[in-house]
């Protein structure tokens, strides 16, 4: 890695636990893995946690730099208030217990300004955002491009930088570990539909995002191979025309 380009670089070899925040999207927070890789190659000793919200911790689960993944369960407001604030308070004091010397919010999400307070961690970076509460927050921040396009993973990676921690390309690959479930599951998947790995292709055209659904006229191109068709919670399968029916 190369040496520090900041004037108030952090000494990683004093960071015994850090915390890295994604509260975001399934796809957002696996574009993070990266950050946890740079960060446990920067620090081997240091312990790396993450905190994402219930429903994408399978994002990370397998994550080899992550030591514990801490989760927001979103809808325990709508079960009950009672459900809500227990589990509020059972994040809060563990996140406290665990005396952060670091705190990565990637995101301008409100909640990481208090919860970085809350850790007391003696280092903290995010991306800028006006107010007093936020500068106050957070030792360290950084401004995003607006009007450049810039990949999301090197966007997440300049919080690092704003540390003085100058990412290897070769931490930049995502890292996504479906476990032995999910492997069981899909072998027996291709068992059942008579599919062979690597002669079949993977089709997925829609998305809880309108503006990345493919549309209606594109979705019957000609295939030259079986193809897989996905759609909402399950997947069907084609013959080796391609076909939304």
């Amino acid at each position: 890695m190369l040496p520090p380009a900041v004037a108030d670089a952090i000494d990683f070899s004093r960071v015994r636990r850090a915390l890295v925040i994604k509260l975001r999207h399934h796809g957002d927070v696996l574009l993070a893995s990266p950050v946890f890789t740079a960060l446990k190659r920067a620090a081997p000793h240091a312990e790396v946690d993450g905190l994402v919200y219930l429903e994408t911790a399978p994002m990370l689960a397998g994550h080899p730099a992550i030591t514990t993944l801490h989760t927001i369960d979103r809808d325990s407001r709508r079960r009950s208030l009672g459900a809500w604030l227990a589990g509020e308070a059972r994040l809060w004091r563990t996140l406290r217990s665990r005396r952060y010397d670091l705190v990565v919010h990637l995101t301008d999400h409100r909640r990481g300004a208090w919860l970085t307070r809350l850790t007391g961690a003696r280092h903290g970076v995010a991306p800028e955002r006006p107010g007093w509460w936020w500068r106050t927050s957070f030792t360290h921040r950084y401004l995003l491009p607006r009007a450049t396009l810039r990949h999301a993973v090197e966007a997440n990676l300049d919080a690092l930088r704003r540390l003085g921690l100058w990412p290897a390309d070769s931490d930049k690959a995502l890292s996504f570990v479906p476990g032995a479930d999910a492997r069981a599951r899909a072998d027996a998947l291709l068992v059942a539909h008579g599919l062979v790995r690597g002669q079949f292709i993977v089709v997925h055209p829609g998305s809880r995002w309108l503006f990345k659904c493919w549309p209606a006229a594109a979705r019957g191109p000609r295939c030259c191979a079986p193809t897989w068709w996905t759609a909402g919670a399950g997947p069907s399968r084609s013959g080796s025309t391609c076909s939304t029916a």
